[in-house]
């Protein structure tokens, strides 16, 4: 199981932000103090008025060369030298963790990741990644191309620069640990996809999720078929098996070339023309529930081509024909260009007045 090496990630850059603030405060707080006694000796000991004491302890610390604004006694001399070398070091300590702090970047880099985290506590109905690695890099990309909000979850340093780098929302830390999930909104997400390479993460992690979201969708990589089958008794409702799924594809590829082309182009990829897009019928809003294909008419007012639909009892039924009903929750899965797959969205949903696009 690989282990977190918080040296350059966000937990490094959050405590490297909270102690320069703390150092700051501190300095701030000294300086005040510094400040204040002086004040009140020449307030107290002196005898002068607030403004003239103020005024004193102010250009005193300053060490601006203005002279003394009344005649000092012995006593009072020294109390200004002790106060010139508390003042001098204090704003030197403030000077010193200033510079440092902008020097090497704790400022930006602790105003970055409150943004990103900002970013991420807005999101709704978002997905989450679960590992940068090979499988997760390519699940995210295609999540990329698609315009997809998604946020990464990775323990690793390499993998949360990557990350940076592509401009992904990234969340260091242990994917199998509950607070991490909350953190990256296990409970606003739509799906969360577990792409570690150990299969006993991925078990963990879909564990946890279901636990604190019972109805997130959850997508597991699994390494053999051993784990398939502890994964979907663990609660996924999708596993992967990388080698599996290629080993299909490889023969597929072999002896339907064209086919695999065809879908390929369709699943995958920023410059697709056609697209295969699912759409959930809610009784609430969809104006075509409990009519029939031939009733609702979506493929003549779309021009996309409905495929199949799969019921709320999880039966599919492809190439539905004429007469098949529509019910609440089920699931239309069509194909089309961009502008159909639009125009058949506004026709299963559209939008009630007062409300916006």
């Amino acid at each position: 199981m690989r282990q977190n090496r918080p040296a350059y990630g966000e937990t490094s850059v959050e405590e490297n932000y909270r102690r320069t603030r703390q150092h700051l405060i501190r300095g701030a707080i000294a300086l005040g103090g510094v400040v204040l006694s002086g004040v009140l000796w020449y307030r107290l000991v002196e005898g002068w008025s607030w403004l003239d004491a103020a005024y004193m302890a102010v250009i005193t610390l300053s060490t601006v060369g203005f002279g003394e604004i009344n005649p000092l006694s012995p006593r009072s001399r020294l109390f200004t030298i002790v106060l010139i070398m508390m003042g001098v070091g204090v704003i030197a300590y403030i000077l010193n963790s200033l510079t440092e702090a902008i020097v090497q970047g704790h400022f930006q880099a602790g105003f970055r990741l409150l943004k990103r985290r900002r970013l991420m506590e807005s999101l709704r109905g978002h997905y989450i990644i679960c590992g940068l690695g090979r499988t997760g890099r390519q699940v995210a990309s295609e999540f990329s191309a698609e315009h997809i909000p998604f946020v990464v979850v990775d323990s690793e340093d390499g993998a949360i620069q990557v990350a940076q780098q592509l401009g992904y929302i990234s969340l260091q830390g242990d994917a199998t640990q509950d607070q991490i999930l909350v953190q990256a909104g296990v409970e606003r997400a739509r799906c969360l996809v577990a792409a570690l390479p150990s299969d006993a993460e991925n078990l963990y992690i879909v564990l946890s999720a279901k636990t604190l979201s019972p109805g997130i969708r959850t997508i597991a990589r699994a390494s053999s078929e051993e784990a398939i089958l502890k994964l979907q008794r663990g609660g996924a409702d999708v596993v992967v098996s990388p080698y599996i799924t290629g080993g299909k594809r490889m023969a597929a590829a072999a002896l339907r070339p064209q086919v695999v082309d065809f879908l390929d182009g369709m699943l995958t990829g920023a410059e697709r023309t056609v697209y295969v897009e699912e759409f959930l019928l809610l009784p609430e809003s969809c104006p075509i529930v409990g009519k029939t294909l031939a009733e609702a008419q979506l493929g003549r007012q779309s021009g996309a081509l409905i495929l199949a639909i799969r019921r709320s009892a999880g039966v599919l039924m492809f190439a539905p024909t004429a007469d098949t009903r529509l019910y609440p929750g089920d699931m239309v899965i069509s194909m089309g260009n961009t502008d159909q797959l639009r125009l058949l969205s506004q026709i299963l949903s559209p939008i009630q007045p007062g409300e916006t696009a």
